[in-house]
């Protein structure tokens, strides 16, 4: 199993969670109200007057064969829009109750 983490600008909520529905991904975890700034050249985040906008996050576990078609999925956002930006965080999970 794999934990995958997206960030994404508030725009693509709706977008992020047809992505799920779309890939039969049920289980997910939202943050709303994500501060921060993208790592390479991304605006900062942070729901103040000068920099306005605002990012959510959803956190799901999937199966590892089900990590390839979200990521794709993930790039296939982004590259609609790369202003707005979209990153996927992966990581193992050892055990889950």
């Amino acid at each position: 199993m794999k934990s995958v983490f997206i960030v994404f600008n508030q725009a693509n909520t709706e977008r992020v969670e047809f992505m799920l529905d779309e890939l039969g991904i049920r289980g997910f975890t939202f943050f709303e109200q994500i501060q921060g700034r993208g790592t390479n050249d991304g605006d900062p985040r942070r729901g103040t007057h000068t920099w306005p906008e605002m990012n959510s996050a959803v956190m799901t576990v999937v199966p590892d064969e089900k990590v390839g078609e979200l990521l794709s999925a993930v790039r296939k956002l982004d590259h609609r829009n790369l202003e707005v930006g979209v990153k996927a965080f992966v990581w193992n999970i050892e055990q889950m109750v």
